[in-house]
């Protein structure tokens, strides 16, 4: 492996778990997080939506739904969602506290707002390092059907950045590649450790 990657999305749920499940199976150093102040699922209205803290075990909400209203959550995808997610890490992690887990070499969201504040936080903390650090986004709509195809290429756009010495002197044709064959905008920038 050459370098270390981080899957994030809004609530470390779907989108970055299915793409962080893939790219661990692929044999990848992969970690996922969320940026939200709080981990939402979806409820029986969306006005009643589940609300977690991070850290807070997939099992224990696996659980906590299966009670409230199986037939809801299975029928929604969330428990099977939620089964994928504990045997793939305890719980959801909050990128913003992130910084003990060391450093990344490429960050991948799935939504501009998560882009965004993943840059934000970045700025903001003390660049000693001065080791680039690539953050992508490609759009994903949070949904099982849209989370499968967005993971799947995530995977796919890793892998080729896997298949490079540096990302650095690549990552344009990469991008460019990707969005031809793909017919999907990537977003990137680079920033520090």
């Amino acid at each position: 492996m050459r370098f270390r990657y981080a899957m994030v999305c809004s609530s470390n749920q779907n989108r970055s778990m299915e793409a962080h499940f893939l790219l661990k199976r692929q044999g990848l150093d992969v970690a996922s997080y969320g940026t939200g102040s709080h981990v939402k699922l979806p409820g029986p209205s969306a006005r009643e939506p589940n609300v977690y803290d991070f850290g807070t075990p997939y099992k224990q909400m696996f659980d906590e739904l299966r009670r409230k209203d199986p037939e809801l959550y299975k029928r929604n995808g969330i428990l099977q969602m939620l089964k994928r997610n504990l045997n793939v890490k305890l719980a959801p992690q909050r990128w913003q506290d992130n910084a003990g887990d060391g450093v990344f070499d490429v960050v991948m969201t799935f939504e501009e707002k998560v882009f965004d504040s993943v840059l934000e936080d970045l700025n903001n903390r003390e660049q000693s390092l001065m080791k680039t650090i690539l953050v992508m986004n490609l759009e994903v709509k949070d949904n099982h059907e849209e989370a499968a195809i967005g993971g799947r290429l995530a995977s796919e756009l890793c892998q080729e950045i896997e298949g490079n010495e540096t990302w650095e002197d690549t990552i344009d044709d990469i991008v460019a590649g990707f969005e031809k064959q793909q017919r999907r905008k990537l977003v990137y920038s680079i920033s520090f450790y």
